[in-house]
């Protein structure tokens, strides 16, 4: 059985991915597949990564709690929206906290190159936008995308890592937004 875990980055409970998240999540059970969730805004913790890598600041429970979600899953579905370019800061912050040296990577001693903690994992970015996604991926280059697709993800060992633009969201109506949901009860069906 496929073991899936749904990372909700939006902070408004209120909002889109929300509706997206969980009709990922309904495709999935339906398929079979187990299903768990990390809903960051719902998390204790603090966001800064207060000295960098010099020092370790002790994990949260809910960190400690999200990061065993994150080693028992077979399949990561990471769901936010594009702000400014890039991840809310929450999400950000979740990142930054939680994958570390010697848990999602860890450097060669004397060496530029690193061991990838988090192989045998794969990944689908599901982002929402306020303009084409054509648009944000010709004139700004996806940098939200290239951050948690590339820079952390890829880096960290996971493997392939897929992605679907939702949008545009602003001004968008129901028959259009149950379109998207359709669309990504079946992301989840197939487990994608």
């Amino acid at each position: 059985m496929k073991k899936i875990l749904i990372i909700n980055g939006h902070p408004n409970p209120e909002s889109f991915n929300f509706a997206i998240a969980n009709e990922y999540a309904h495709g999935a059970l339906d398929s079979g597949a187990m299903v768990e969730t990390i809903t960051i805004a719902k998390l204790q913790f603090n966001p800064n990564l207060q000295f960098g890598y010099q020092k370790r600041t002790e994990l949260e429970p809910d960190l400690l709690d999200a990061w065993q979600k994150i080693k028992r899953a077979d399949h990561l579905v990471w769901i936010h929206p594009v702000w400014w370019g890039g991840l809310p800061a929450i999400t950000k912050g979740f990142i930054d906290r939680l994958f570390l040296p010697g848990m999602a990577f860890q450097y060669r001693e004397n060496s530029v190159w690193w061991d990838k903690l988090l192989k045998g994992k794969t990944a689908h970015i599901i982002t929402t936008l306020d303009q084409p996604d054509w648009y944000y991926r010709l004139f700004f280059a996806r940098p939200s995308v290239n951050q948690l697709r590339k820079s952390v993800l890829e880096f960290c060992g996971v493997k392939p890592v897929k992605v679907t633009y939702i949008g545009i969201i602003k001004g968008s109506g129901d028959f259009q937004r149950e379109k998207w949901l359709h669309k990504v009860y079946n992301l989840g069906l197939q487990n994608k």
